[in-house]
């Protein structure tokens, strides 16, 4: 199985075995349930879905609820896809942190912390326009020009200005595996991990 479902806890440090300080996150990796099992006669493409955490019946749809129904499990709150070229499951089948080894690395794709509008200093770390010298009262955080003059007379595409910042999503690569507690479905990984605590991510092997 190439990847799981889990849901980010939260930071911590330990020591490695050569004796570094290290900071790592802690996911709770799982248990996951097949919903769907996807094959290149039916659908054009082998995969599996899996879904994690439980949710209430009454908050589904029906067409979700016979979903459901159909692999033999409760409605789940994160549902998500996996390749699996050369890997046989069957719907009702469950994928546990016991998918990981200790040492081994892996990517995780999350979804950033929200940050709202922001403007340039702060989305793309400008320096401002200047000090607070010669008059300039009002501008410290200002993006400055954004253009020429009578050429070309508009504004490239592209160009870097105040936004909507963060709420994307990213994937981490090449974290290290330090930690398989198999009892607690814990998953502790070196770095960080996108997303706020308890949010959900996807381990990818």
């Amino acid at each position: 199985m190439p990847g799981i479902i889990g849901k980010k806890i939260g930071m911590t440090s330990l020591f490695t075995t050569d004796g570094k300080y290290t900071p790592v996150t802690l996911i709770q990796a799982g248990p996951c349930v097949v919903t769907q099992v996807k094959t290149v006669e039916t659908d054009g493409y082998a995969a599996v879905q899996l879904g994690y955490g439980e949710k209430k019946l009454k908050r589904v749809t029906k067409a979700e609820a016979g979903h459901y129904k159909k692999a033999n499990t409760s409605a789940k709150k994160k549902v998500a896809e996996f390749d699996v070229e050369g890997i046989s499951l069957n719907l009702g089948d469950s994928v546990d942190v016991n998918l990981f080894e200790e040492g081994e690395f892996v990517d995780v794709v999350g979804t950033s912390k929200g940050k709202g509008f922001q403007g340039v200093v702060k989305r793309h770390n400008f320096a401002g326009v200047g000090g607070q010298t010669h008059g300039q009262h009002n501008r410290a955080r200002h993006p400055g020009s954004i253009g020429a003059c009578s050429w070309p007379s508009r504004v490239f595409k592209g160009m870097r200005m105040a936004g909507r910042m963060g709420g994307n999503r990213v994937k981490i690569q090449n974290l290290t595996v330090l930690r398989v507690i198999a009892d607690k479905n814990l998953l502790v990984v070196s770095g960080s991990v996108p997303g706020a605590k308890n949010s959900y991510v996807l381990i990818e092997k």
